[in-house]
Order: C-alpha cells, then sequence, then structure tokens
C-alpha cells in the first residue's frame, strides 16, 4: 500500500477551499492552528476572518490591548489560547520581528505544542515533520489496527513514529494536510464513510469490525462540580458590577459579576449573609430575587458549573459600576453572554 500517494490522490479531489491553505505566511498558518484547536472549521472560520482583518501582522498582534483580544475571542471557549497567541506574537516582536522557521524553534513559542509547531513548519516551511492530532490518531489507529491507547506515553510515541514513518519527505505539507482533511471528511469519528473509502481493502478496523472501538483512549479526567452564584447587581441608574478574572483562573482576563462559590444551591438568607455580598453590597439597603431557581449548567472539558444568579436592586450608587453598554463591550465568558443576552435582551 502507498499510503501517502493514495491519502494525496484522495486530497487533491475532495479538499476543502481554505483561506490558510492559499498562503505559507506563518503568521496566518499559525493562527488558523490556534484557532482550530478544539474547534470545528465552520465555527473557527469567521474568527480567523476577523483576526486577519483585525491583525494583519504579528506586530498588531502584540500590540493589541489583551481586552480587545479577548472581546475578538469571544465564544470560542479556551480563552488560554488567545492569551498565549499574544505572548507569543510579544515574543516574536522581541525577536526583531524573526518567525522562528524550524519545528525545534516554534516549540519555544508560548502555547505552541508538538502538533501547532509541526503544522506550522511543514506548511510554511515545508519542513519533514509529522502532525499528530485527533485526525490523524483516528486514521492510523483504524487503517493499521493500533489499539495501543492515544492518551498515554507509549502511544504517543507509537503514533508518532508511524506517522514519521508514513510522511511524504518530499511533499510533507501536502501530505499533513490531507491525513487530517481525510480523518474530518472521510474517516469521521462517528459514521465514516467507509463505502467509498480508499483504503477499505487494507483498513484493518473495517474487515475486523473494529471502526467503533479505535482509536482508543483511557478516560482519565474526573469532572468537578461548581456551583457559582452570580451577584447582579442593578444601581438606581441602571448600573451593575463587572469584575475581570485574574491571568491564574478560568477565563483568565474575562470579565463576570461577582460571585459566590459555594458547595450547592443556597437559601436567600445563606447568600446575603455571605461576605460576598456583603462586600458587593456594602452598607446600601437592597432587594434581591434568584433568576434561575434551576441552575444554568455549563460543561468545562475539566468542570462543570452550575450557575445561578441573583438579581440584587440596591438603592445608592456603587463606586465601579459600569453602564449596560459597557459591559457589553468587554470580553465575557459564554455564560455570562447567554444570560446578558437573556435578561437584558441584548443581540
Amino acid at each position: 500500500m502507498d499510503f501517502s500517494r493514495q491519502l494525496i490522490d484522495w486530497y487533491v479531489v475532495n479538499k476543502r477551499e481554505l483561506p490558510w491553505r492559499d498562503t505559507q505566511n506563518p503568521y496566518f498558518i499559525w493562527l488558523s492552528e490556534v484557532i482550530l484547536q478544539q474547534t470545528r472549521v465552520k465555527q473557527g472560520l469567521p474568527y480567523y476572518k476577523s483576526f486577519v482583518k483585525n491583525y494583519p501582522t504579528v506586530q498588531e498582534l502584540a500590540a493589541a490591548p489583551q481586552d480587545d483580544v479577548l472581546k475578538l475571542w469571544q465564544g470560542l471557549g479556551y480563552y488560554s489560547r488567545a492569551t498565549n497567541l499574544q505572548a507569543a506574537a510579544v515574543q516574536i516582536v522581541d525577536n526583531d520581528l524573526k518567525f522562528p522557521n524550524t519545528y525545534k524553534e516554534l516549540l519555544t513559542l508560548k502555547g505552541v505544542g508538538d502538533y501547532t509547531a509541526a503544522a506550522i513548519a511543514s506548511f510554511a516551511f515545508n519542513e519533514a515533520v509529522a502532525v499528530v492530532d485527533g485526525n490523524v490518531y483516528r486514521v492510523l489507529s483504524r487503517i493499521y489496527g493500533i489499539a495501543t491507547p492515544i492518551n498515554v506515553p507509549a502511544g504517543v510515541r507509537e503514533f508518532k513514529e508511524l506517522a514519521s514513518k508514513l510522511l511524504n519527505k518530499k511533499d510533507p505539507a501536502t501530505h499533513n494536510q490531507a491525513i487530517m482533511e481525510f480523518g474530518a471528511m472521510q474517516c469521521m469519528p462517528k459514521n465514516p464513510d467507509c463505502d467509498t473509502c480508499p483504503f477499505q481493502k487494507d483498513c484493518v478496523a473495517f474487515n475486523e469490525g473494529r471502526i467503533a472501538e479505535l482509536p482508543v483512549k483511557i478516560k482519565k479526567t474526573k469532572v468537578k462540580s461548581l456551583f457559582h452564584h452570580y451577584i447582579v447587581i442593578q444601581t438606581p441608574s441602571k448600573k451593575l458590577l463587572f469584575n475581570q478574572r485574574d491571568n491564574s483562573s478560568i477565563w483568565a482576563g474575562l470579565f463576570e459579576f461577582p460571585y459566590i462559590d459555594a458547595s450547592g444551591g443556597l437559601l436567600p438568607v445563606e447568600l446575603t449573609e455571605h461576605e460576598v455580598f456583603k462586600d458587593v453590597v456594602g452598607g446600601s439597603r437592597f432587594r434581591e430575587s434568584v433568576y434561575n431557581q434551576e441552575p444554568i449548567i455549563h460543561k468545562l472539558s475539566h468542570r462543570k458549573i452550575h450557575a445561578y444568579f441573583w438579581i440584587v436592586e440596591v438603592e445608592d450608587e456603587i463606586n465601579g459600576a459600569i453602564t449596560i453598554e459597557e459591559a457589553q463591550e468587554r470580553p465575557v465568558h459564554v455564560l455570562m453572554e447567554r444570560f446578558m443576552k437573556d435578561f437584558w435582551q441584548l443581540k
């Protein structure tokens, strides 16, 4: 089986036309790869276009206010990708605008790991280094019948070695694009198109009826439940309090209402007697009511947030409070965005 030739032949006929495939600009390629981590192409494409329009060069991204970058990223999730992206842009600018042009040098950039470095190196500089992402794991595990778990060191090594062995050294860029596209469009996680697959006769998983079993991934992560009670202050002038999260937390740098981190639901008296509530409201008279009796559930990779929103009308103005319009300009995580759209009927 000439794996690379068959793969590239399929790619030439079936590939999607995407803007980052029409360039060897390492900045644009890097940008696309970061956006597409944990993100489907359909969702990521408009974000890519927005970033290219707003920050067409590394210098402009490096110089941008972080709040503006996060606002542009809003809705994509995994916000550390955006902060790392900008931090790496600053690295490049500080290095006399010399964009790293080898796999090893690319690994020195903030937030750039093995996969992203391999992708940039091969797509922008045609370096013969194999990419290994979720699509590649799936394609190789099925065609070659590999049952080694993909999330253990032995599996990572085995798949990296196989991907490197199969890589087309003369045209690594096309080969890498092809294998990822094949996994995304032909050898999908569910309901892969085996009937028209060019590897059908050689595919171990297809011939042994193991498509649904591969690739193997060991479940390790225990999901932690968090209970956040958000305090939505409304002053007489309809202003509210909005806090920015620090850079060591999830949703780093994003804005949200003050909240109480509890072990479950709270009674009104438990809310109003809490130190966080007293600190936020101060000595002002208030009237509180819960907006949602049942929690709004928001799932992250390692956390499950149960969110309650308490509407608190205070009789006095509060220092630091901002208007709803000002709040709309701040970057927020998806949980805040959903509530604000629903409560204030924002567009």
